[in-house]
């Protein structure tokens, strides 16, 4: 064994020093990051109400057959909210055709377009005031999150946000390949603990 000073064992070898193995390195999540993740589900929600009411509006549309163009320009509503949808999972297929996604101003004024497509030609017909009512709850909170997005863009915030996102992900690649190399170790003295006996 090693003695106080001594950093060899008894056959002259050097001991290494334990590392502890219930001790785990975890990284702190970003509070900037969280945020930006909240506002992005809150967006994805917001589009996935838009797309539901225009769904509800085409139908009723079509169903009346007095107003197809109306039924036709809510299906294209609903085409256009999906891409704002599959916009805030940032999915890199997107990303890679759609290059102006990635950009928040780009997000933004085309969530603007779609909560105007929403709020578009409402029909004040006193059977259809809840209709009306959800067109206006989805048009105005994607208004919102639309305005958000393209004053943030204005900002800089969403550059910010992919430095600290590549900066999480540089550090949460080097906790795994510390946790790695730690556990080779074991393993390494494991084995010449072996050798030993």
């Amino acid at each position: 064994m090693a003695r106080n000073g001594d950093p060899q064992g008894d056959g002259g070898e050097p001991v290494l020093p334990r590392a502890s193995s219930g001790t785990r390195l975890r990284s702190r999540s970003d509070p900037f990051l969280v945020v930006c993740r909240c506002f992005s589900v809150i967006t994805s929600l917001t589009a996935i109400l838009c797309i539901a009411v225009n769904v509800l509006s085409a139908f009723r549309s079509f169903k009346n057959g007095a107003d197809v163009f109306d039924g036709i320009f809510r299906c294209y509503a609903v085409v256009i909210a999906f891409f704002v949808v599959l916009a805030e999972t940032e999915w890199g297929f997107i990303i890679k055709f759609w290059k102006v996604l990635e950009y928040w101003a780009g997000r933004g004024m085309l969530q603007i377009f779609v909560a105007v497509m929403t709020r578009a030609f409402p029909d004040y017909t006193v059977k259809q005031q809840d209709l009306v009512l959800l067109q206006n709850i989805a048009s105005y909170m994607l208004l919102a999150c639309g305005v958000v997005y393209v004053f943030s863009g204005i900002l800089c915030i969403g550059f910010l946000k992919r430095s600290r996102q590549q900066k999480e992900i540089t550090r949460e690649q080097a906790v795994q390949d510390l946790e790695e190399l730690e556990r080779r170790r074991e393993e390494l003295e494991q084995l010449l603990l072996a050798e030993r006996v």
